[in-house]
């Protein structure tokens, strides 16, 4: 068997060779015919590739000024002290950046990479991983260029650190741009993409309100690595620009991986549309399997880079890919005709979904894993599968990214005409996918190379790919409204490759069957005048608002946040631990320095039981249980929030009261109505109060219109 398989590789490379070595004789005879010599051709495919990654490095560089300038707009930045340009930093977003000025502070960098995998500074009575933890690789890469290229006395750490995102945001761009250009052929389909994406910015990125976040370092490198995937399952790719865009995906894949924690959940989306790609037999198998290894690959060397990530062993990404590759050898080994390999090829996904299951079932029986239990609990009770009264499965389900998406979401994406051209593009591409499909199942080949007069567009695997994925992703959103971000970028991609692509138009144009003109002429036409009257229409209709934007000075100033900031630089002891919510937390280590008692992460169970023991302050509990809370871990200095406090939602049951109320059976409902009962008033407006037992067990040391400092003593008194 293996000399027949030896043969069948032998005679596949000398057919390939032999059609590569036919290949420029047949453009040269088509190039003659046309009345076009060779070299013609090679220098205006060269000014098409020259003036396309002009315009592609272009959009990108511009819209990494244009964020720095709406950035610069919004909280005049230049003209800030540093405590005030750093409490713009909110919630997780202060404490990556608190890590990166560490880093910066450290003796050297070897001795900062340490304090951080050994980090007893900033939770008090934990010692953490922070590196491994919170995903650091992001600030470790930062730190090092910011001293290896000697920028200490050309540019502040904030605005190299935040330069760098907004870099990546380019490179983001510039992906987008050339994913569009490669399935269309045009380059003007990149440039309805970046228009698509920056009018749209509110739903394509975070970028605007949590610069540090992991997705927005981490996303631009996904891009990079679905465009190299986009050029990799192209069909007749020349075998340089193939091992280019092999190397791309490996690379991207990998850096990916390492930049934000929940990148396996995406890559497993990816994979997922590759196996539905696979089998409906649309793409070359081998290039597929290729693109496994990688997973592999990446899985491997990020659990060993990662501290040896057990979440990395448990994640549905490897099982499935480990299924995949041994149903392949299970297939493999049958010989082809008996009725084994016919059964096994028609219970191919059945196979595939049985043993990643198992798999996935085995290794988190036998592989110790805390990370990310947390999120099956949430999906349990947001799919109606569980109830819960619990304070932090209730506050995620109240979070607005974790709901349905809204209408106005929609009436977004529709008043810059994205939706209504996605869903023309997305229904014209599952139509053609369909009828290949069929043509399969009836035993009908694959074109080698699709022209453009067949109105084939269903049989290029790079557009199946688009489509499987953005379907996936779409369905996500349905669900989650956070997932927006993932799903519109690529819906911008798709929609603008669809109007710009002559393929598309044609394939609709044989359904229709017109023939009164011409339909690869009118083809040809259409995708050249519809994304120039929408870019037209757009520029008209937002190009003065974004320039609007830019031109308004904004004012993001908050002087409680900044009087509290200098009060505890200036009088609360070195070695002082404040406890109040999570968000505020962040930025107090953030600015100061100091320990606090928990932090804004939601990856770990005992964060999280922190977080709600905490947030008791503002629950109907006693002046004695608050303080047993807070001794408990080792807190000297209390801050109550009055925004949270006295908070007024739009949503009542979704305020932090009311779900510390529900948490604590503190609610009685009568009558279809809730009531909050407790024999306590509510913590935080008691202690205002400045009666017995509060003033025992606590001392007002700063006040002002936000933000109420107690001390905790440590003595109490029982004075009346």
């Amino acid at each position: 068997m293996s000399s027949g398989a030896a043969d069948l590789r032998q005679r596949k490379k000398q057919n390939d060779t032999e059609s590569d070595k036919m290949a420029p004789d047949e453009r040269n005879k088509e190039n003659s015919k046309l009345g076009r010599s060779p070299k013609y051709v090679l220098i205006q495919r060269f000014a098409k590739l020259f003036f396309g990654c002009l315009a592609a490095v272009t959009s990108g560089m511009m819209y990494a000024v244009y964020l720095s300038t709406y950035h610069e707009r919004k909280f005049w930045f230049s003209t800030r002290q540093e405590l005030e340009r750093e409490i713009t930093f909110q919630g997780d977003s202060a404490i990556y950046y608190s890590f990166y000025k560490e880093l910066l502070k450290a003796p050297s960098f070897e001795r900062g990479v340490y304090e951080l995998t050994h980090n007893n500074k900033t939770v008090s009575l934990k010692t953490i991983n922070a590196v491994q933890q919170m995903t650091l690789y992001p600030e470790l890469i930062a730190s090092v260029l910011y001293q290896a290229s000697g920028s200490e006395e050309v540019i502040e750490p904030v605005y190299f650190y935040i330069g760098i995102v907004f870099g990546l945001q380019g490179i983001y761009v510039t992906a987008l741009f050339v994913t569009s250009w490669v399935m269309s052929g045009t380059w003007l389909a990149g440039m309805l993409t970046v228009a698509w994406f920056i009018i749209n910015r509110t739903d394509t990125t975070r970028i605007d309100y949590s610069i540090p976040s992991r997705e927005n370092w981490a996303l631009p490198y996904f891009a990079c690595q679905v465009a190299a995937l986009t050029g990799y399952l192209k069909k007749n790719l020349n075998c340089s620009a193939e091992k280019f865009c092999y190397l791309l995906v490996s690379a991207s894949t990998y850096t990916f991986m390492m930049m934000w924690e929940y990148s396996h959940y995406l890559l497993f989306i990816q994979a997922v549309s590759l196996f539905l790609l696979d089998s409906f037999a649309l793409a070359q198998t081998e290039k597929v399997h290729e693109v496994y290894k990688i997973y592999l690959f990446s899985l491997f060397l990020g659990y060993l880079l990662q501290f040896e990530n057990s979440a990395l062993l448990v994640s549905p990404l490897l099982s499935l890919v480990a299924a995949l590759m041994l149903s392949k050898c299970l297939q493999m080994n049958m010989k082809k005709g008996t009725f084994m390999s016919r059964l096994l090829k028609i219970m191919y996904v059945y196979l595939v979904l049985t043993i990643t299951v198992t798999l996935n079932f085995l290794l988190k029986m036998f592989v110790p894993h805390k990370e990310n239990e947390h999120l099956l609990k949430f999906l349990e009770v947001k799919l109606g599968l569980n109830t819960t009264k619990n304070f932090t499965m209730n506050w995620l389900l109240c979070q607005e990214s974790l709901q349905a998406p809204s209408q106005d979401f929609f009436l977004r994406l529709t008043q810059s005409s994205l939706l209504p051209f996605y869903i023309l593009v997305l229904i014209i591409c599952l139509f053609s996918v369909t009828q290949v499909i069929f043509r399969r199942i009836c035993g009908e080949p694959l074109k080698e190379t699709v022209k453009l007069e067949d109105g084939r567009i269903g049989e290029r695997p790079e557009i199946v790919y688009h489509v499987i994925h953005t379907i996936l992703l779409g369905s996500l959103v349905m669900c989650l409204e956070g997932m927006k971000y993932l799903w519109t970028p690529y819906v911008c991609m798709l929609a603008a490759f669809g109007v710009c692509s002559p393929e598309l138009w044609m394939t609709l144009f044989k359904w229709l069957r017109l023939k009164a003109v011409h339909p690869i002429l009118l083809a040809l036409i259409l995708s050249m005048a519809v994304p120039t009257i929408i870019g037209f229409s757009l520029w008209k209709e937002f190009f003065p608002r974004i320039m609007t934007e830019l031109s308004e000075l904004q004012e993001f100033y908050d002087p409680d946040t900044v009087e509290l900031m200098t009060w505890i630089k200036r009088q609360a002891p070195v070695a002082a631990v404040f406890a109040g919510s999570p968000q505020l937390m962040g930025v107090i280590k953030l600015c100061t320095g100091w320990m606090v008692s928990s932090l804004p992460l939601y990856n770990d169970d005992d964060l999280l039981k922190r977080n709600e023991n905490i947030y008791q302050i503002y629950s109907k509990r006693s002046a004695e249980d608050i303080y047993k809370i807070l001794t408990s871990y080792k807190a000297n200095f209390l801050i109550i929030e009055d925004s949270i406090c006295n908070e007024v939602g739009p949503v009542r049951g979704c305020r932090v009261k009311d779900l510390l109320d529900i948490a604590n059976g503190h609610v009685v409902c009568e009558e279809g109505d809730s009531f909050a009962y407790s024999k306590y008033g509510r913590f935080c407006h008691e202690i205002k109060m400045n009666y017995s037992p509060y003033v025992n067990y606590f001392t007002r040391v700063y006040w002002n219109r936000s933000y109420f400092v107690y001390r905790i003593n440590t003595v109490i008194s029982f004075q009346s």
